[in-house]
């Protein structure tokens, strides 16, 4: 991406435009509605009745077709919230539109559709920002400190995991979550991922195993409980990788489980740092150090380092890309970052189906640290 992109002859507040409706817009109208730097202006998706819904719920005045939000004249900053297998069509139209793009994770489902619009979005001087931002939380800011501080020694590998029964459990309409694109790898994966980039920098190689556990779900909330619906998706996926710093990991992502597990864990050469769920943006950040022979066998004593409260959630990703399009610069949550992460899922599966380790040939710069005193609830962008 460029190092310097504005939009020509606008100051104040970005307006926002945002295309998709359904159940995570909730938390980015929730936020983006309290940032004083961005200012959604209309709310679009395929069924502008949950569009319009969404809009009066948030107190958004204008609502319609995504159609309606990119020919909005005010709207300078789309945020894409649509399927997973939809995100390059919609990012690749506001980019036509002429306007900068957040969008939900992945990127994309393929390096070469993705890598065609990040150019597109090059060549046009327009800014893309990827989600998770969950990197900006408290919790993995933290972790990210210590680290560098150097609380556990030099950082050696990570071990993660993420496993429960699946999302029909909670979702109305999950077929997307089961469908090319999606599974825990594409869906869970982004945070972890990114959150092992944002601590060890970029993979190198990645190596997997993957399975399904049943080639059929069925819904289990909502108006279509009952439904039953096609996996095409691996459903369990664990990983292997190793990063360009010499580190390396190893991760389980799977909506097979009946034993709900959360786990993120670095160790260094003299402990091993509990890191918060990346899918959140805090949580608890623990140490322990090296056991004795006598004690190896108990549970582990853990120090607790101090985490700041959280002020905000999703959306900040938007909020910092905002200030990138007044300002200049890159956004820290960049398409380049974005990615790196589907490099790695891509490959990730491509390991699966050869069973080969697999090369990432992407790379990403280490992702920044917020700056001490970033608040979301500043207003920095003023009217000239």
């Amino acid at each position: 991406m460029s190092n310097h992109v504005q939009t020509q002859g606008r100051t104040g507040p970005v307006g926002v435009g945002l295309i998709g409706a359904g159940m995570i817009s909730d938390t980015y109208l929730t936020n983006l509605t309290r940032f004083p730097d961005v200012r959604v202006l209309i709310v679009g998706d395929i069924n502008p009745v949950r569009a319009e819904a969404q809009a009066k719920a948030h107190h958004v005045e204008r609502w319609g077709t995504p159609e309606d939000v990119l020919a909005h004249p005010d709207v300078e900053l789309i945020v894409n919230l649509t399927i997973p297998m939809k995100h390059i069509e919609v990012a690749t139209a506001a980019i036509d539109a002429g306007k900068h793009v957040w969008t939900e994770k992945p990127l994309g489902i393929d390096r070469e559709s993705a890598q065609t619009f990040l150019d597109k979005a090059e060549r046009a001087g327009l800014l893309v920002g990827v989600a998770p931002d969950t990197a900006y939380g408290p919790g993995l800011q933290t972790a990210r400190r210590a680290i560098e501080r150097g609380d556990i020694g030099m950082p050696m590998s990570a071990q993660t995991m993420i496993q429960y029964p699946g999302p029909q459990m909670f979702h109305p309409n999950p077929e997307f979550l089961f469908a090319a694109g999606a599974g825990p790898l594409f869906d869970i994966g982004p945070y972890y991922l990114t959150a092992l980039v944002h601590l060890f920098g970029p993979f190198a190689s990645v190596a997997a195993v993957g399975s399904r556990s049943r080639a059929t779900r069925t819904i289990q909330v909502g108006e279509r409980a009952g439904t039953e619906f096609p996996v095409t998706a691996y459903t369990h996926v664990g990983a292997i990788a190793n990063f360009t710093s010499g580190a390396v990991a190893q991760s389980v992502f799977s909506f097979d489980s009946p034993l709900s597990r959360i786990s993120f864990e670095v160790t260094g050469t003299e402990g091993t740092l509990s890191v918060p769920d990346p899918n959140m943006l805090t949580g608890p950040v623990r140490i322990t150090r090296p056991a004795t022979f006598e004690n190896m066998r108990n549970e582990p004593e853990w120090t607790s380092v101090p985490v700041a409260d959280e002020t905000f959630s999703r959306g900040a990703g938007v909020l910092d890309l905002a200030r990138c399009i007044r300002g200049g610069g890159t956004p820290m949550a960049s398409g380049g970052l974005g990615y790196h992460v589907l490099d790695v899922m891509v490959s990730t599966e491509e390991a699966i189906e050869t069973g080969r380790m697999v090369e990432v040939t992407s790379t990403t710069d280490l992702i920044p640290r917020l700056p001490e005193g970033w608040d979301p609830y500043e207003s920095t962008l003023q009217f000239s």
